[in-house]
């Protein structure tokens, strides 16, 4: 069992997907498959159910996460040891709320426990402000949600804006429509039997991606609220269904026999401008791949 065997565990857990995990640690995904199968054989136990394409974490998976997670943020610390990166100055992060919510709690502690005399601001917002804000300087990276490609074609502005930014994918997003306690099953918009949609601002991409998708077969109207607590006290009322990614709905108290509907996988993505990292950022990047259990290099263009 080597580093890069904990790497490539690391990022098809978080992905769920040999292809995607293989894109993600620059691999063959046969070579992902076989490192996989390598260390289920050293460890003698299966790590990964196989559903088709997905692949999800068994019991002894979920278990070896925890350990696989130490690993790398041990070996992630030992090598800023021999080679200190000596960040310093003040590092502007943007994010969503989702993401700061549910993604990043443990990668800023550690950040902040390596690197204390940084000054980290952290800025809540959407992805379309956010994305603004990193080209007009206000920020100096951002972690935003990438819409698919046909709703990103649609919108000229805004995809010419993420043209002139580096753009990395960093997290996968299970985005869900969660429904009102005994709703039945659906398998359109039009099986909705609420009245509204239960969303965050206009510039939220996971807004905009359910409004698509309601508005094929559905007229629903947009009920706009500020925090996902909100949403799903929304639905509680058995009036709105709500769009919640399924990390998020995971922190929190909700029963988990409401019935929900997946609307698709959305990427996070790293946005930051050309040519123009402090030191701290590249210390911030190397502490989200290793979250992720990706290989810590910076693209470089």
């Amino acid at each position: 069992m080597d580093l890069s065997s904990i790497e490539i565990f690391l990022a098809v857990a978080n992905d769920h997907s040999v292809t995607k995990a293989a894109k993600a640690v620059g691999r063959a995904p046969s070579n992902v498959t076989t490192r996989i199968q390598q260390l289920e054989d050293y460890l003698g136990v299966l790590l990964f159910s196989r559903d088709g394409k997905r692949m999800t974490l068994t019991r002894e998976g979920e278990t070896f996460l925890v350990y696989a997670k130490r690993l790398a943020a041990l070996a992630l610390e030992a090598r800023q040891a021999v080679r200190p990166l000596q960040p310093s100055g003040t590092l502007r992060v943007g994010t969503m709320e989702s993401t700061a919510a549910s993604r990043l709690p443990a990668a800023l502690t550690q950040f902040n426990q390596m690197w204390p005399d940084v000054s980290l601001h952290l800025t809540l917002g959407a992805s379309r402000e956010l994305a603004r804000d990193v080209l007009g300087e206000a920020l100096d990276c951002a972690l935003i949600a990438r819409p698919p490609k046909p709703m990103l074609d649609e919108d000229a502005d805004f995809n010419t804006e993420l043209r002139r930014l580096e753009m990395e994918p960093v997290f996968v997003e299970d985005l869900l429509l969660v429904l009102p306690s005994g709703h039945p099953p659906i398998r359109s918009a039009a099986d909705l039997r609420v009245g509204s949609l239960a969303a965050l601002e206009p510039g939220c991409t996971y807004r905009r991606i359910a409004e698509n998708w309601v508005r094929k077969s559905s007229g629903l109207q947009t009920r706009e609220l500020g925090s996902y607590h909100a949403i799903l006290a929304s639905v509680a009322t058995g009036g709105a269904a709500g769009v919640i990614p399924k990390s998020v709905l995971d922190l929190m108290h909700w029963p988990t026999s409401s019935p929900t509907h997946h609307l698709g996988s959305v990427d996070t993505i790293l946005i930051y401008r050309r040519n123009d990292r402090p030191t701290a950022f590249k210390a911030f990047h190397e502490v989200l791949s290793a979250a992720k259990g990706r290989d810590p290099r910076l693209v470089t263009n």
